[in-house]
């Protein structure tokens, strides 16, 4: 840790706006103070922005109206001015074709709002999967003092006595129904118990991963990830994040200077700890992307390939968030890093303490929630990433979420074109298809859905599902939810959409998978591969226009993070010329 904090008091970036007696000064005051702001509170004292995803389109998010209040009590008391703003909010449950398609126009918004407003610093509140990772990239290529403050998990679901997983449980139930397992009248029944309360996954979805990475990376005070929305110490948190915000304006502490190789490497081996989404690589390298770390997909097989899944949480598990957060949370899981040394000890955290200070006196208070390094849930958890003449540049697998019994497999290809394909043949009875075979999935990468959506996870035939089976595995250039579960190898790269070897499978070709030795390969001549390429004609047609033109024609591949080319970077907060 070598960051020196800034010399205070200094003229602070929102007095180019609001400190002097010329006509754009007094314009810019005086328009402000028709919210009833007194005129002292423009004396030159850090003024902070409220970055708000609140939504009632986004239900993780629909609370932060409350916790952003909260934030002002902070931001006051430490001597600051709130000021809080909207922002694009990218919900998962309901957004068309998928949020992951809107996660950089998010990220667009977040960057240009703070650059282009009287801010001194921002406080960033987010929820729900793609609003995390949008707004730490927006604000990541400003540069300005941020620190976030998540939404938190729903409180447990509960079906005739057992626990129901947000995501996890809907998965399950889906196929049990095709199976014949289970009545229409109950899964009916059963809705009514997945979504209590305010708040997002209560599993360990992509929502709750990325909570912890933020908190991993130290862009978010300890202990943050894991509070339930509803429960009080909730708006403790958001209450003393904002008055920590003014003390950063102060010291002049950066996104740039917390977000730093190591503190991704402490994050990667913090999502194999607590079974972490797949989301989290595609977003990671996107946030890493935006401060300048080249951060690869072989970094999360480097630094994560022997980390232990400690945290028995759905779906790899049986617990859920509020069980992790009664245990301790993620303190405890990042303590446990440190003990193995496996974490970068003297990473900075926006507390201005490092990564192990924070966490050094964390207690566990259920080791069957959070295992001991001994007992893990998975040997090895974390992110698998594959690769072969099938990925020449990468695809990833979950081991937690997995069937060990098929992470060495081949089997022949089932192969569905696309999304509309697979829903029309999946329940036909006359398909050719049982469990030892592979289920291929193409045209659902960032251009091919357009977004790149969470179908990967397909759902196994009836055929297959009423012989008892469970699990297969499954190939496709798309996404899974975090709340997902099974032997699934997503984002293989290139897409097929961008001509990648995905797009050239054919039902009957032998795939293996040999998941220990990171192996991912389309068992056909090399010199045949090369002439169904040749002969590949691409089925996609571009958008005409708009924001779907755009994303198109800018998104760059899974492998580095989705991100649009022109985005990659820090633009810096300078201030732009006066509007008058």
């Amino acid at each position: 840790m070598t960051f020196k904090p800034a010399a205070w008091p200094r003229k602070l970036r929102s007095q180019e706006w609001f400190g002097g007696d010329s006509r754009d000064h007094i314009y810019h005051r005086s328009w402000m103070k028709n919210q009833g702001l007194p005129a002292d509170l423009f004396d030159g004292r850090p003024v902070i922005g409220i970055c708000n995803t609140w939504s009632q389109l986004t239900p993780c998010n629909a609370h932060l109206r409350d916790l952003a209040e909260r934030v002002k009590h902070g931001i006051y008391e430490a001597g600051g001015l709130p000021l809080e703003f909207p922002v694009f909010s990218t919900g998962e449950s309901a957004l068309r074709p998928t949020a992951m398609m809107y996660r950089n126009l998010a990220a667009m918004d977040v960057e240009e709002a703070i650059r282009a407003n009287p801010l001194d610093g921002v406080v960033l509140l987010c929820g729900c999967d793609k609003t995390t990772p949008a707004l730490l990239m927006g604000a990541a290529s400003v540069d300005l003092p941020a620190i976030m403050v998540s939404g938190g998990p729903m409180m447990n679901g509960w079906f005739r006595g057992e626990r129901v997983g947000s995501g996890t449980a809907l998965w399950q139930m889906s196929e049990d129904i095709k199976a014949g397992k289970m009545t229409r009248e109950d899964f009916l029944e059963a809705e009514q118990a997945m979504s209590r309360s305010p708040g997002s996954c209560n599993t360990m979805g992509t929502a709750s991963s990325m909570a912890s990475m933020v908190e991993a990376l130290g862009m978010a005070l300890s202990g943050n990830a894991a509070i339930p929305a509803v429960d009080s110490r909730r708006r403790v948190m958001s209450h003393v994040t904002g008055r920590r915000i003014v003390q950063m304006v102060k010291d002049d502490l950066k996104p740039s200077d917390v977000l730093t190789r190591e503190a991704f490497q402490n994050a990667i081996r913090t999502n194999g700890a607590i079974g972490g989404s797949t989301n989290a690589v595609i977003h990671l390298m996107a946030i890493a992307g935006r401060v300048g770390i080249d951060l690869t997909l072989d970094d999360w097989d480097t630094f994560g390939r022997d980390v232990p899944t400690i945290v028995n949480l759905m779906p790899s598990g049986k617990y859920l968030m509020e069980e992790f957060f009664y245990a301790g949370g993620l303190p405890v899981v990042i303590k446990r890093l440190g003990e193995a040394g496996l974490l970068n000890r003297d990473a900075l955290t926006v507390s201005g303490d490092t990564a192990w200070d924070q966490v050094k006196d964390a207690v566990n208070h259920n080791e069957d929630v959070i295992r001991p390094a001994g007992e893990p849930l998975a040997k090895q958890g974390g992110i698998a990433v594959l690769r072969g003449n099938l990925a020449p540049k990468g695809a990833v697998l979950k081991p937690s979420a997995a069937s060990p019994h098929l992470l060495t497999h081949r089997g022949r290809a089932v192969v569905f074109e696309d999304i509309d394909d697979y829903k029309a043949r999946i329940n036909d009875d006359d398909l050719d298809i049982d469990e030892t075979c592979v289920m291929v999935l193409k045209m659902c990468g960032p251009r091919g859905y357009p977004g790149m959506s969470e179908v990967g996870n397909m759902g196994l035939p009836p055929k297959v599902l009423k012989k008892g089976i469970t699990d297969m595995v499954r190939i496709s250039d798309a996404r899974m939810s975090g709340t997902a579960y099974g032997t699934v190898i997503l984002h293989t790269s290139p897409e097929a959409a961008a001509g990648g070897p995905l797009a050239i499978v054919q039902d009957g070709d032998m795939i293996e998978l040999d998941m220990p030795n990171r192996r991912l390969h389309l068992d056909v001549p090399d010199a045949e591969i090369a002439r169904r390429l040749a002969a590949w004609e691409n089925p996609v047609v571009p958008p005409a226009s708009g924001y779907a033109r755009l994303f198109h024609d800018h998104v760059q591949g899974a492998d580095t993070g989705a991100d649009f080319d022109f985005l990659v970077g820090c633009r810096g907060n300078a201030v732009p010329r006066d509007s008058h």
